[in-house]
């Protein structure tokens, strides 16, 4: 199966992708999430319910629709550094070390984009690196995962670019502060199952910017198997159900060429793999004013931010901060709860910043405590 994110009239859906349709599964049944990742987590045979629903599901054309990441509000997003053999070569030839061991870092949640967002070349920085990778969905997840038991932990793939920012990158042996630049996780086009692949670990991956291809690999280089990879990371901590596994990438980035070539505004990146689809990026100036936030319900909040035209997104003649304006800051003491704002169809906002527009001081946030999930 090939599952996707995605958005119509600015409503978020989960959707079973059919050749060049998509099946509205929350249309026909109620009790499917409308976001991938707690639809994964979801009890039940979910394979079934599925195929069960798609079959009375209301189809939608592809290119009537705006596709999303596959998984837009993961619990992690993880990445694994210098594991293709051909990148660990690329690095040794320019005196660099590789190490023995599995190397994974940390990319903030909030990287996340979808398969045809653009990517933003920051202010701070002109080095700007792709990185086409394949990027494993956790399943049913768990601890101390055997890897020779990873079947049901897998859910499936998708493909990823590990967007860098080379200089951020080394001024910490993490490397998370060149990795997690907000629409740096480029990832999509859908989440296909572990079922539709026949061999994982026998994908040729290919890059290309600007039409050049520039990473011409295969999966088959991996120096660690997907059963590796989970066996180590779930000896440390649980795998929750989305968490994204991004496994590395093969020679050609952008650092390693010679000279090295970096990305520039009006590029555009494309990442193919065998059996997954492709994403396309272009690369863009890093706006101003911040992107549009959503929650993980997928729905802009009409009270957290405004849109680019002044107005909060689908809410004509509304103006920013209107509904906070009795918010109290919080350095007041003894200040009263207000009710917190509510998303489209009811449901509750628990980012709440209240006062950002009222005071003027980003410090003066005052809302409903952050609970399990929520931002």
């Amino acid at each position: 199966m090939r599952l996707c994110s995605f958005t119509q009239d600015s409503v978020a859906r989960v959707g079973l992708v059919l050749a060049d349709e998509v099946t509205d599964l929350a249309r026909c049944d109620a009790g499917f999430a409308t976001d991938l990742r707690l639809l994964l987590a979801s009890a039940g045979e979910l394979h079934e319910r599925i195929l069960r629903a798609s079959a009375r599901a209301p189809r939608l054309a592809l290119s009537s629709i705006r596709l999303e990441a596959p998984v837009r509000s993961p619990r992690k997003f993880l990445g694994l550094g210098m594991s293709y053999r051909s990148h660990a070569a690329e690095i040794r030839r320019r005196g660099g070390q590789v190490p023995a061991h599995q190397h994974w870092f940390n990319k903030q949640v909030t990287a996340v984009s979808g398969p045809y967002d653009p990517i933003h070349l920051p202010r701070v920085s002109s080095r700007l690196d792709y990185a086409g990778e394949l990027a494993i969905v956790i399943g049913k997840g768990g601890r101390h995962i055997r890897r020779d038991d990873i079947h049901e932990a897998i859910a499936g793939f998708m493909i990823c670019n590990d967007v860098s920012v080379r200089d951020r990158q080394r001024r910490a042996p993490t490397a998370t502060l060149g990795k997690s630049f907000d629409t740096h996780g480029p990832t999509g086009p859908w989440l296909t199952t572990v079922d539709e692949i026949v061999d994982a670990g026998r994908l040729g991956i290919r890059t290309w910017v600007d039409g050049e291809l520039r990473q011409n690999g295969n999966t088959a280089e991996l120096l660690f198997n997907f059963g590796e990879m989970i066996e180590e990371l779930s000896t440390v901590f649980t795998l929750e159900p989305g968490d994204i596994l991004a496994t590395g990438t093969p020679a050609g980035v952008g650092q390693y060429r010679d000279p090295p070539s970096f990305l520039t505004v009006g590029q555009t990146v494309r990442i193919a793999i065998e059996g997954l689809g492709q994403i396309e990026n272009r690369v863009i100036a890093e706006p101003e004013a911040p992107s549009s936030v959503r929650h993980p319900s997928g729905q802009a909040c009409l009270y957290c931010h405004v849109g680019s035209d002044g107005n909060f997104p689908g809410v004509s003649g509304r103006r920013p901060g209107s509904a906070h304006r009795r918010a109290l800051p919080a350095s007041q003491a003894g200040a009263r709860r207000q009710e917190p704002p509510r998303l489209r169809g009811g449901s509750v906002c628990n980012r709440s910043i209240y006062g950002l527009w009222t005071t003027g001081d980003p410090m003066s946030f005052y809302g409903p405590p952050l609970g399990r999930g929520s931002w």
